[in-house]
This record gives structure tokens, C-alpha cells and sequence, in this order.
């Protein structure tokens, strides 16, 4: 069957592979799910694995398959599973158990293994092939009526555990009702913060570069929060005119934001760091006013990647909450679609360069 792969270490090698049809018989104890690929979403991921900057391929293999942003519908399941029948929509997570005691409690998302395993970025191929089949406890139902959506939940997940952290974080306050959150950044991880913390009833404020007329900016304003170009004001400004921030979420990916968004947090409030920054920028900071603030102020700042399957079905919830809120948002960020496995240059040429594409994506079937 056809994928779309690389040669890991090699820049720019994205290419139509082969791969043999997978079977049930690779699952043990009868818990294996035969999935039809249905969509795959691309993102930064996949282009920073296509020019080297990271990713390995699996043992005895000379590529790795990309893709970790699936959408597909069950074709057979093995004979011990109970909770998945065929014709059934779903998403499989992306990180598999590595040897620490938090993979061995059923959270890989938070090891403290220097190996991990990421289908579609680290040692397991990725989902941008016909098939695939995994373990039921690593794919999550999605109801039919999200099926044209379905394709947005593994990067909903990436904010499901960003904010469930952060009010997990405040227990410590006993009480905690936050009221005004900051977004950093329009893009889709941005896009999808906002939406969140909009149906968790919080005051939204989103802080990015593009002015208006901006199709992100106008996507934001549709869930009732703010859009704020930094063009126009800085965040410095922004903070003391609707803030100070009880709750901020950074997925700008231009690290020295960092430093801006901490000066904007509010007392006991919580900075999520959601951005990945592989380069090397400098930047000098004021750090003894900085970490003043933040001693005195009890704040918290905590880094966040990939989840687990509580945030899936936690994206679930909230996708099916979103489409009553605010219908038909969510389908808006469905930019730019690619028909086919074989069209693998167009999805990296859209990936790469395309105009105010918010979610380029792979139809490898028809849903």
C-alpha cells in the first residue's frame, strides 16, 4: 500500500513509499483495530522531520511514514475487542509506551524517557498511508456527526492538556476561578486555545502579528474573544489595558514571547508553554524584576507536549460542545485539503508556502 514518507536525516526527502498491508495478528491477546485512513493532517512537525531537523525511522527500516494527525474508520477489530465495531470513526493517540513509571502507569505524554516513541515522528511510522492497525487502547471513538472534523482532534488535544494542566496545577489554591486568558499566536494550536478557553466561559484575549483583515483574526472574533495584532499595540500595552491574565497560553513558536507573556500574568495565574523552538535566539531580559513577580505573585509556568487519550476524549467532548456553540467554526479551519496519497508534492508545496492556509490535510479517502 501507498505512504507518504522520509529518509530521516536526509533534508527534503519526502516521498511515495510502499508498505506492506498491515494485519490484526501485529496486536497481541486479540486487541488489534484494523483502521481505513480516512484524512491526515500536516503540520510544523512534518515539515521540520522532511528537513532533517528531527525523527528516526523504525528498527529495520530506511523511512519513516509521516503523518500523526489522523482521521480514519474501523475495518475489522480483533476478537478481545469490545468498545470498537467496524464502521466505527476514530483517531489513534500518537505516543506509545516507552519504560518509565509513567508509561507504565498509562501516561507516555508525560515520560521521562530520552527515547520516546511517536507514530509518524520517532521510531513508529505515522498514519499517512491506506492502513493502519494498532492496540484499542491507543484509538478513540469519534461520533459520526464529527467525521467532517474529525481530523482537528489530535491537535485540540495539544490545548485539552495544556489548560486541563493548568487548572490541575491551581487545586493548590483551593479556590481558582480565572477570568481573563491571553492567547499568543493565530495559528491552528492558537486558534483552537481560544476556542477552548471561550467555551470554559473565560474572557479571550489573542495577541498576533497579522493586522486585520485576517481570516484567523475573524475566526477568533466569531467565539466572542478579541483579536490584537502587534503591529498596532504591544503586548506590553495589550496586558495593561485588558489584562493582567489569569491564565495565558503561548503557541507562537517565537520563543522570546516567552519573556513578554510573563510580565502579563496575573497573581497565582499560570503561563502554558505550548510552542517547540529549535533554534537559537537570544534575548535579554529584565530577570530579577521577572522572577520577583513570579515569587511574589505565586505564579506557575509549565511546558506542555503531546497527550494521552483522557485529552482525546476530552477533544471529543468539546468538538461536540463547539459545533452547538459556534456551528460550522470549526470546519472554517479545514483550509487546505490535498486529494490522495499520491499528490505528496502538492500537500508539502500547500505545507510549506500557501497563502493563510490555517489546517493543510490529506484526503486519502472519501469520508
Amino acid at each position: 500500500m501507498k505512504a507518504i514518507a522520509v529518509i530521516p536525516g536526509k533534508p527534503n526527502s519526502v516521498h511515495l513509499a510502499e508498505l506492506p498491508q498491515p494485519s490484526l495478528n501485529e496486536v497481541p491477546d486479540g486487541r488489534g483495530v484494523l483502521v481505513r485512513v480516512l484524512r491526515v493532517g500536516v503540520d510544523g512537525t512534518d515539515r521540520e522531520i522532511n528537513a532533517a531537523e528531527y525523527g528516526a525511522a523504525p528498527q529495520r527500516c530506511e523511512f519513516l511514514v509521516l503523518g500523526h494527525e489522523s482521521f480514519g474508520r474501523v475495518e475489522e477489530v480483533g476478537t478481545n475487542v469490545r468498545e470498537l465495531k467496524r464502521g466505527d470513526y476514530v483517531v489513534a493517540t500518537v505516543r506509545r509506551p516507552g519504560t518509565s513509571i509513567y508509561d507504565a502507569i498509562g501516561t507516555p505524554d508525560m515520560t521521562t524517557d530520552d527515547t520516546y516513541f511517536e507514530r509518524g515522528i520517532n521510531l513508529l511510522h505515522g498514519y499517512l498511508t491506506e492502513y493502519y492497525v494498532d492496540d484499542a487502547d491507543h484509538v478513540v471513538q469519534v461520533p459520526q456527526r464529527l467525521a467532517p472534523v474529525g481530523v482537528l482532534l489530535e491537535p485540540l488535544t495539544v490545548v485539552e492538556k495544556g489548560i486541563a494542566q493548568a487548572y490541575e496545577i491551581q487545586r493548590r489554591m483551593r479556590v481558582w476561578r480565572p477570568k481573563r486568558a491571553a492567547v499568543m499566536g493565530a495559528g491552528t494550536i492558537s486558534l483552537l486555545a481560544a476556542l477552548v478557553l471561550r467555551l470554559r466561559g473565560l474572557q479571550v484575549t489573542t495577541f498576533a502579528r497579522t493586522s486585520k483583515p485576517y481570516l484567523n483574526a475573524e475566526l477568533i472574533e466569531e467565539t466572542g474573544a478579541q483579536y490584537l495584532s502587534s503591529q498596532q499595540i504591544s503586548f506590553e500595552r495589550a496586558a495593561a489595558e485588558h489584562g493582567p491574565f489569569d491564565l495565558i497560553f503561548e503557541a507562537s513558536g517565537y520563543s522570546p514571547l516567552v519573556f513578554e507573556a510573563m510580565q502579563g500574568l496575573a497573581k497565582n495565574g499560570v503561563l502554558v508553554l505550548a510552542s517547540v523552538t529549535g533554534g537559537n535566539k537570544t534575548v535579554e531580559v529584565q530577570a530579577d524584576r521577572l522572577n520577583l513577580d513570579f515569587v511574589l505573585g505565586n505564579k506557575v509556568m509549565v511546558g506542555t507536549v503531546n497527550a494521552g487519550r483522557e485529552y482525546f476524549e476530552m477533544g471529543v467532548r468539546d468538538m461536540s460542545h463547539a459545533e452547538a456553540s459556534y456551528p460550522g467554526w470549526l470546519a472554517k479551519l479545514l483550509t487546505h485539503p490535498v486529494k490522495g496519497l499520491e499528490s505528496w508534492a502538492e500537500l508539502f508545496t500547500k505545507l510549506t508556502s500557501a497563502q493563510g492556509a490555517i489546517k493543510v490535510f490529506c484526503e486519502v479517502a472519501s469520508l
